[in-house]
């Protein structure tokens, strides 16, 4: 959208690297933070933030923190914002009652983009910059303007998605209205079932303004069509012209087709802020996933009644308390306005699956052009992609002349040698290929450091971008329903000679997946890692056997906890070093 590359600009002027200085007094946050899922994350969200302000690629004078969640049950983002709002107390006392605060829920596994897993969606790469930015940069860059007008408060935003908008040369998003203020962007139903819709109050109008303020009647969580027509959520997109209604991932709505208004950050004022904080230190010990969108939102609004408090229809996990916390939710807030920044001319873009980000990052997507997104970003490699269509795309790594990359693949932090040939829609990441090898089509195939028994050891995992790492089973009986790259999991347990018992499984017994699956091999060196993986991978794809019992086996489970995140961060230092001297080199020879 036009705004995006002045923001961008904006953004590069204030970070340390341009001038060293710390950012004047409400030019910028005062509090960047960052929710991490448990302890290893939350040292590894600590190292790539302190790594970033050495290099001074952050704006200084920033107070930046990373709060993890409680150990124990899972808290949802709903839980993460209770537990910040409680870390910024115990920092700050009274004091950040005259905050501006930016919370970023990144406390994920990143189970659907697992090459985020290790390092955090926060931090994923992204094809564009010198040195390469990161979503962490894009949040930072695409908020710039909301500081200056907003009220002391929280904003609330997601570390996998991206909003971009256009306004008025002289109009601002403000937030300095009482209660919640959320941003809304047109999308089709279907867009709509699976996301938060706002049922906006009547409004008076002409025509539709880019940037309009409008207050909510009552928020609906992931409905269903008839529900959005039901509840009046639905608008006909006759004042709109064609161009208007692009939805960001989601095709361009039609002329006079239906739409409505989906959901994605939202601000709440210091003092709900505090109401909230003092519902939680009341409760003490939080032992259920609570929703941020859909338990906070939901409360909100003159429309609002207690019904969403007992559906448990978009519930990942059904906890005995769920219902009791979401009442009581429910009654703390209800009353509380929501007011709605209606962004007419604005796009809403999700990366955190592994088609999302193939899709963005290697097809003709309006992402892409928005973003200047490039096909060759910081990288040596000579072979120049197609320029119309799906192209590779090639973050931060070096590759030999003689590697081939097929199209609608991605390749980042890696090296490849000159006999390495990806196939297409592929990901490779953090991986080192000197050998021959092949990366079969829809390949998915990422190396991780780990520090073992004090020793430092690899681990690839591998498997197909479409591979569901979520779907667990109960039993070992159906692991039958599992699949690997398209494949019955118990044949390839077969193909690999891995005998099926419980100890094949890591952590929950009663929860088999892909993801607590022990069947990838530690190595000694980062080459023989990818290299021993990819056999793994060819002997199912080949239906040729390869066995893995003279390995040890971990599960991507296990690797998160032995990873060593010193090492993948030096290891991606090498690279950018290897291509900044590559890069001095090749200016000198041509002056």
């Amino acid at each position: 959208m036009q705004n995006f590359r002045s923001y961008f600009k904006a953004f590069v002027n204030l970070h340390g690297s341009s001038s060293g200085k710390p950012v004047a007094a409400g030019e910028f946050w005062d509090i960047v933070a960052i929710t991490a899922a448990d302890e290893k994350q939350e040292l590894a969200y600590k190292q790539q933030l302190s790594e970033k302000l050495k290099k001074k690629e952050l704006p200084l004078g920033v107070q930046y923190h990373v709060f993890v969640d409680p150990a124990g049950a899972k808290i949802g983002n709903g839980g993460s914002t209770l537990c910040a709002l409680r870390c910024l107390e115990k920092l700050y006392g009274d004091k950040w009652n005259s905050f501006t605060i930016l919370l970023i829920h990144s406390g994920g596994y990143s189970q659907r983009l697992p090459n985020a897993s290790a390092l955090g969606k926060i931090f994923t790469a992204l094809p564009f910059g010198n040195p390469i930015y990161q979503m962490l940069e894009l949040k930072l860059a695409m908020y710039i303007d909301f500081p200056s007008h907003m009220k002391p408060g929280i904003l609330v935003t997601c570390a996998d998605d991206i909003e971009l908008y256009s306004v008025g040369e002289c109009e601002f998003i403000r937030f300095d209205k009482p209660g919640f203020t959320a941003l809304a962007h047109p999308s089709s139903l279907t867009v709509g079932t699976t996301h938060g819709v706002f049922v906006l109050e009547p409004f008076n109008y002409l025509a539709y303004k880019d940037l309009e303020y409008r207050c909510c009647h009552r928020f609906l969580h992931k409905p269903s069509i008839e529900q959005m027509h039901h509840f009046n959520a639905v608008c006909r997109a006759g004042n709109f012209s064609h161009q208007d209604m692009a939805g960001g991932d989601t095709t361009p709505l039609k002329l006079e087709s239906e739409y409505v208004y989906t959901d994605s950050l939202f601000y709440m004022d210091h003092k709900t802020a505090k109401k909230l904080l003092a519902f939680y230190e009341k409760i003490g010990t939080l032992n259920c996933e609570i929703d941020a969108y859909g338990d906070f939102l939901q409360a909100l609004g003159p429309g609002a009644t207690v019904e969403y408090t007992r559906n448990t229809s978009n519930v990942t996990k059904e906890e005995a308390e769920l219902t009791d916390i979401r009442q009581r939710i429910f009654h703390l807030l209800k009353g509380t306005s929501l007011n709605v920044v209606v962004l007419n001319k604005s796009k809403f873009y999700h990366i955190g699956t592994t088609e999302e980000y193939l899709f963005h990052f290697t097809s003709e997507s309006s992402l892409k052009s928005e973003l200047g997104l490039q096909s060759i970003a910081f990288s040596i490699f000579s072979t120049t992609p197609k320029c119309s269509g799906n192209t590779s795309c090639i973050i931060q790594s070096i590759l030999d002349s003689g590697c081939s990359v097929a199209t609608g693949s991605v390749v980042e932090y890696s090296r490849l040698g000159p006999n390495v040939s990806v196939g297409e829609n592929c990901i490779v990441s953090g991986c080192s290929v000197i050998t021959e090898a092949v990366l079969p089509a829809d390949s998915f195939v990422c190396s991780l450091s780990l520090k073992m028994n004090g020793y430092l050891k690899y681990s690839t995992m591998a498997f197909g971008v479409q591979d569901n790492l979520k779907r667990n089973v109960k039993t070992l009986s159906d692991i039958k329903l599992l699949q690997f790259f398209g494949v019955c999991f118990l044949s390839c347990l077969n193909i690999w000679n891995l005998k099926v018992t419980e100890e094949l499984f890591s952590g929950n017994k009663t929860c088999l997946s892909l993801w607590n699956a022990r069947i990838f091999p530690a190595c000694s060196s980062l080459s023989d890692s990818v290299t021993t993986s990819l056999k793994m991978l060819n002997a199912v794809r080949n239906k040729s056997p390869f066995s893995l019992n003279k390995y040890k086996l971990l599960s991507i489970e296990e690797m998160l906890i032995y990873k060593d995140v010193e090492d993948m961060i030096t290891y991606r230092e090498q690279i950018f070093l290897e291509i900044t001297l590559n890069r001095k080199q090749f200016d000198l020879e041509a002056s």
